[in-house]
Order: C-alpha cells, then structure tokens, then sequence
C-alpha cells in the first residue's frame, strides 16, 4: 500500500513538472529590436522530494518540489554576427574571454558602434523585464 501512495505521489510531482520547465525556460522568448534578435538564457536547477506512510489501512503521501531559474547569458544575433554575452558574475578570466571577439573586431577593423555592447543589451532586457511587470 505504501508503495501505490509513494509511486502516486512520485507520478503527480513528475506531471506538474512538464508545465513548470520547458524549452523556454533555457532559452527564453526571443526580443527583437531593430535587426538584432537577442535570445536571454538562463540556468535552471530543481529538487523533487517525496514520501509516504501507511499506518493500517490509511494511506498518506506527501511530496514537494522547488526550483530556482538564474540568468546566465545572452545570446545576440545581427548582421555584423553572432555574440554570446556573459550576464552573471563574471571573474577575470571569463572578463577576458569575453573582450578576445572586441580585440578580433579592432584588428579587422569592424567598427565597434556597429555591434551592440553589454551595457546596450542590459538597458534592452531591463526596458523590456519593466513591459512584462506592467
């Protein structure tokens, strides 16, 4: 009996979990401003507990589940390419990382007006997480 109240609660924990990640909650829906596509992309960790007791005939079962969804980066796209843009905490190495396409960009001579900078796609994504709360 236990068993049946355990794999149900175990079942029901696993169903509710089909709405609360999908595909878009990795990549989120993408905002388009001008010619560039910006996709946010985020990390998503989970936890799933369950359990049950059968005293006599009695059946319980309880579980729960938590999450937590975190920025992690954003994915612009336009003409002049493609640039992956760190958003968390970054230490210097990644720091560094993320300037080799800027440095590429002055040695090819591409100028640096024509690519959108991170302080521009924060400014994006803040301006539009103020349109959803609204």
């Amino acid at each position: 009996m236990a068993e049946n109240s355990f794999q149900n609660t175990v079942e029901a924990l696993f169903k509710g979990m089909d709405s609360f990640i999908t595909t878009k909650t990795v990549v989120g829906d993408a905002i388009t401003v001008g010619d560039t596509i910006i996709l946010p992309l985020v990390d998503v960790s989970f936890g799933v507990g369950a359990g049950a007791f059968a005293e006599g005939n009695k059946n319980n079962g309880a579980g729960g589940m938590g999450g937590k969804i975190s920025p992690s980066a954003v994915l612009v796209i336009n003409k002049n390419g493609t640039k992956l843009v760190n958003v968390k905490n970054q230490d210097a190495i990644t720091k560094i990382l993320d300037m080799v396409p800027d440095l590429a960009d002055k040695f090819t001579g591409k100028d640096k007006d024509d690519a959108n900078t991170s302080d521009d796609i924060e400014h994006i994504l803040n301006q539009e997480e103020k349109k959803q709360g609204e």
